[in-house]
């Protein structure tokens, strides 16, 4: 199983205002250059929701929908793979009020369940959900730092591969 974490700080933002803004999943393709397509199903004012979707993956398209329970009350987002290309991907937000800012965290976890393929397939899944996270929480906010140095490169469009 592969871990995928991110840390970001987004400042003047309170937590629950910013877990409702990266709950916009329809928002991400905007966002995010690896997101091809996203569609809601269900979200707030449901706490039990559902979304599928695509994302440029190698030379192709990565897909899966998943299931997410928000908690307001406990500022956290869990999410769960119900079907997709996937073995196992699942996964929590959380959010932290820190005075005027807000820290995000995204904690993820996948598996193709293809062995002989993880050295390959692991580490590109690994950034490309890294960076759809990051642009998502860049593109949401006008001031947002990330733990880890972490520096987005611009790119015109995202293709299958990138």
């Amino acid at each position: 199983m592969r871990h995928v974490d991110l840390e970001a700080t987004v400042r003047n933002a309170t937590a629950e205002d910013v877990l409702r803004a990266l709950i916009r999943f329809d928002r991400y393709p905007d966002l995010a250059p690896h997101v091809r397509a996203t569609e809601v199903h269900k979200t707030l004012p449901e706490t039990a929701a559902s979304s599928s979707w695509e994302l440029y993956f190698r030379s192709g398209i990565l897909r899966w929908t998943e299931n997410e329970t928000i908690d307001l009350a406990a500022l956290t987002v869990e999410f769960a793979q119900e079907d997709g290309d996937f073995d196992v991907f699942e996964g929590v937000w959380r959010f932290t009020q820190d005075g005027a800012d807000t820290r995000v965290r995204f904690d993820g976890d996948f598996d193709f369940g293809i062995p002989s393929m993880e050295g390959i397939l692991d580490p590109i899944a690994e950034r490309v959900i890294r960076e759809t996270v990051a642009w998502a929480i860049d593109g949401s906010f006008p001031e947002v730092s990330f733990a880890g140095g972490l520096a987005l490169t611009p790119v015109a469009a995202a293709t299958p591969g990138q």
